[in-house]
């Protein structure tokens, strides 16, 4: 079959919902199945050398951050007869999967409307969540948002984002949702498909079979020395960096800290770390290629995930069980969503979290931490995941 997939940015650029649609393109592909991937254009050379990739439609788009790696495409005729330009020497379409919150989402459900198409739509945001953890004003920025979304593709009226959701949920064949958790938050709120009222699918985002393979058959023994804990994420608020190093200095614990990512928080977080003094070492190690960060979380002793309520899957934890690496898990859906494997944090303030850490590191002494479930390292392979994500498409084809 032929799925177009429709993101709110280019799948070369930083994030994770581009990383899972580049790797479910390759296992599509790899399965016999033809992709296109619809989005705005990337700027710079790395825009210039993903144009050359031809199962990329780029659209026109104008640069939306100061680095210029992310793009808004403007949703409208322009955009629609470019999309349809773009497909039509391409063979014939069979599913529209949307991949995207905002432009994007407008663009592929105004494609699948005019062609009269099935759309598969995956939800990656938490959007009530998020504008209002993120936005000045968010009461008002989701008014805007519904009445820009109303334009667009049209619906009803809404003023939150769960309105904005279900309106998009009300033109697909399928919802699936990278979580249980926000599966039946989704269901709660109904946000469900018109021809599957009741029922949001299950996908977890995964993990490449082939790099999981060779993380495993090359992870080291583990030297001595103290535990050695990985922080990984965008420094950003809501992912909750800074009260992770309060809580490392209130803790006391004498253990290395690996810190992963970039954003805006880095220097707000570097001068913390000098201001606090914590027992513990923290290096700053940037954003580095994901082949790269697999293998720290493979030495590590823990990961430590910290964003409460945020997150629609919380990949981090579940790349980390795959990789035989317990976490320290503040949020309690992830939690519960893991099964095993991890030390739970009481509540969000920084003396839960600091608590859950000397007991991490008290257990990576005595060589008793929990193990993480064995099953989820086959059940988190893309080749798994891509599987059931097929079943979804020839579901809502037979319907």
């Amino acid at each position: 079959m032929h799925v177009v997939m429709f993101g709110d940015q280019h799948v070369e650029s930083f994030g994770g919902a581009q990383v899972s649609m580049r790797l479910q393109r390759r296992f599509l592909e790899k399965a016999g199945h033809t992709v296109t991937v619809v989005a705005p254009a990337m700027h710079g050379p790395r825009g210039r050398a993903a144009a050359s990739d031809p199962a990329y439609v780029d659209l026109p788009s104008i640069p939306v951050t100061l680095d210029r790696e992310y793009s808004l495409a403007w949703p409208g005729a322009r955009t629609d007869r470019r999309t349809d330009a773009a497909l039509e020497h391409r063979p014939p379409v069979d599913v529209v999967h949307v991949q995207a919150d905002f432009w994007g989402a407008f663009i592929g459900h105004r494609f699948a409307a005019r062609h009269s198409l099935p759309v598969v739509h995956t939800m990656h945001n938490r959007v009530e969540v998020g504008i209002r953890a993120t936005a000045p004003f968010p009461g008002t920025v989701l008014r805007v948002l519904n009445a820009w979304r109303r334009a667009a593709v049209g619906g009803e009226r809404g003023a939150d984002g769960w309105d904005y959701l279900r309106a998009f949920a009300e033109l697909s064949a399928a919802v699936t949702a990278p979580s249980s958790h926000f599966a039946r938050r989704l269901e709660a709120h109904g946000v469900l498909p018109a021809r599957e009222p009741g029922r949001v699918d299950v996908v977890w985002n995964g993990i490449d079979d082939d790099l999981l393979d060779a993380v495993l058959a090359t992870r080291p023994p583990r030297e001595p020395g103290p535990p050695r804990f990985v922080w990984l994420g965008r420094m950003s608020p809501e992912k909750r960096l800074l009260p992770f190093l309060e809580a490392v200095a209130a803790s006391g614990i004498g253990a290395e800290v690996e810190v992963l990512g970039g954003g805006g928080q880095r220097r707000a977080a570097q001068r913390l770390v000098e201001k606090l003094q914590p027992r513990a070492s923290i290096v700053f190690a940037g954003r580095m290629p994901y082949p790269e960060t697999l293998r720290r979380l493979a030495r590590a002793d823990a990961l430590v995930q910290t964003s409460i309520g945020f997150e629609t899957q919380g990949m981090t934890p579940f790349e980390a069980a795959s990789l035989g690496t317990p976490s320290v898990v503040s949020d309690p859906d992830i939690a519960a969503e893991l099964g095993s494997g991890y030390w739970p944090v009481a509540d969000a303030s920084v003396e839960a979290l600091a608590e859950a850490l000397r007991r991490a590191a008290a257990d990576i002494e005595a060589g008793t931490q929990p193990p993480v479930d064995a099953t989820i390292a086959e059940r988190f392979r893309q080749s798994s995941r891509t599987a059931a994500m097929v079943e979804v498409y020839r579901r809502v084809l037979a319907s």
